[in-house]
């Protein structure tokens, strides 16, 4: 059974001109000791969905279930038991961290506020999270400012650990840390989650990143899903033209096959009460008619999901 469960999620923010739907009817499962990467280009809603789903950010529709239980509209205390068991690293190290805060006074607050520990067990327990994701004791009582992007990322994958969660999103955790650093984190969120059976919600824009952590991946456009599967038969067989676009960006070293850049045109449809129908389709080169028709995600090839009316045909699928 799924440990998260998101069935028709909805996101919208309302203002003066209308309505954005940042998130709108996202449907997917994350099993325990799993991850789902979440890409898409900036501004597709993924930080959004990953904000909304534990509840950083109200919903404006659809439903959340956490280990079968329906946390869609939870209270107040339900909220605060809900910390225990689902945390987000931010993308931004450095200010997501308090600057007046030592190391060891950044990990201690959570254990702290949810009573988890009393008296000398909190500073045994937050140097056990300090070895566990490599911080040295030394620097315990630094501040943000004292520290490289790779310990700051380092005390927030602590802090999100001190409460013992089931379930992280990892809103882009890398992508401010320079390559060499990219690769220890993520090697160490990798080893956490064998180590404790995590599920991760691993948000990102790098195709080569989730490639490597994930085990399936949903791609977001505009709010919505367009393609879920497999990550492995993602990479071989993507189906849908975005998919496609971003796959093909990738950079590769191999100069003997270089990779033909798919390079998208037209403009980027409006998220303020968008028109029924696919939202890719102003910048797709096999739009149709059909595709101004709502559409929706079908599993086209056996745990592989599209949403567009042309797949079969584009695809000999």
């Amino acid at each position: 059974m799924a440990l998260v469960e998101i069935k028709n999620l909805k996101k919208y923010f309302y203002g003066p001109r209308g309505a954005v739907h940042a998130v709108d009817d996202v449907t997917m499962s994350i099993r325990a000791g799993e991850t789902m990467g979440v890409v898409g280009e900036s501004g597709c809603g993924k930080s959004t969905l990953g904000r909304t789903v534990i509840h950083l950010q109200e919903s404006t529709g659809g439903q959340v279930f956490f280990d079968g239980r329906d946390i869609t509209h939870p209270s107040r205390e339900e909220i605060r038991r809900l910390r225990s068991d689902m945390q987000i690293i931010f993308q931004d190290p450095y200010s997501s961290l308090n600057p007046r805060m030592t190391v060891e006074d950044t990990i201690r607050e959570p254990i702290m506020l949810m009573k988890k520990c009393k008296g000398p067990e909190i500073d045994r327990e937050v140097h056990r999270l300090m070895d566990m994701v490599g911080i040295a004791r030394r620097i315990r009582l630094s501040y943000p400012h004292e520290l490289d992007g790779g310990r700051r990322q380092r005390v927030g994958i602590a802090r999100a650990l001190a409460l013992n969660p089931r379930f992280i999103v990892c809103d882009e955790p890398v992508s401010a840390l320079d390559v060499s650093i990219q690769a220890q984190v993520l090697n160490l969120l990798m080893d956490l989650q064998q180590e404790h059976r995590l599920a991760y919600m691993f948000i990102t824009h790098n195709m080569a990143v989730v490639r490597h952590i994930s085990r399936n991946i949903s791609v977001m456009y505009l709010g919505q899903l367009v393609e879920t599967s497999p990550t492995r038969e993602l990479f071989d067989r993507p189906l849908h033209p975005y998919t496609k676009a971003l796959l093909s960006a990738i950079p590769t070293t191999d100069i003997l096959h270089p990779r033909e850049r798919i390079v998208l045109k037209g403009e980027i449809t409006s998220p303020i009460d968008p028109e029924p129908g696919c939202r890719f389709a102003d910048r797709c080169i096999y739009a149709a008619d059909d595709c101004r028709r709502p559409q929706k995600l079908e599993e086209v090839l056996p745990d592989h999901f599209v949403s567009c009316c042309r797949v079969r045909e584009l695809n000999g699928c």
